[in-house]
């Protein structure tokens, strides 16, 4: 898996995800419960994760959606 950003936006993070399997690629949210725990401060972001192949596509998508 390759990490392709961090963010503490759970809004922002929900559109990234909804992008990108527009695109087809599959993504994986890292950290969800660990940030839940926390009480939701923002403390600590949640990884949006690819597969290692998708990374370079995925990635141009995000950087063309203006969001790299």
């Amino acid at each position: 898996m390759t990490e392709l950003l961090r963010t503490t936006d759970p809004v922002r993070l929900s559109w990234l995800v909804a992008l990108l399997a527009d695109a087809g690629i599959e993504t994986v949210v890292f950290d969800t419960h660990t940030s839940m725990l926390e009480g939701s401060i923002g403390a600590i972001p949640r990884r949006l994760m690819v597969e290692a192949g998708d990374a370079v596509r995925a990635a141009r998508i995000l950087r063309e959606a203006g969001e790299a």
